[in-house]
């Protein structure tokens, strides 16, 4: 198995994660105020903040996958894998912050620091497209 291999798999296990999560939190939520219905907001604002947070969390995982798991699918797809692997872990390392720091504040300086590990995130996902349309240039 291969970096890209290991980190595809381990972004769709952290956005799992996040929901498994995300999930027993509305329950417990749910149960500890007594909710007559059990509809929640999709973006997390009729829960505490610390819900808002980790349902934000959970939805930037998703929003993120579609650029940086659809690199790290097509490398697998193409056999190219030699593009992504010596900065797959460094995405799944920077990706995995962001989302730490999200779900641990919201300060301005947090933000900050989320932004940064983002675009660690984006500026390698630019990297690997020059490398796959390199050779076809």
């Amino acid at each position: 198995m291969t970096a890209t291999h290991a980190v595809f798999l381990h972004y769709i296990v952290l956005i799992v994660f996040l929901l498994l999560v995300l999930a027993g939190y509305r329950t417990y939520f749910a149960q500890a105020t007594k909710m007559k219905t059990l509809k929640f907001a999709p973006d997390g604002s009729g829960l505490t903040d610390f819900g808002y947070r980790l349902t934000r969390a959970h939805m930037n995982a998703v929003e993120c996958f579609p650029f940086i798991g659809g690199l790290l699918i097509y490398a697998i797809a193409t056999e190219q894998t030699a593009v992504t692997d010596g900065l797959a872990h460094i995405v799944m390392a920077a990706r995995v912050i962001q989302t730490g720091i999200l779900m641990a504040s919201t300060s301005n300086l947090a933000i900050q620091l989320r932004f940064v590990a983002f675009l660690v995130q984006f500026g390698i996902c630019i990297y690997w497209l020059f490398g796959f349309l390199a050779p076809l240039m």
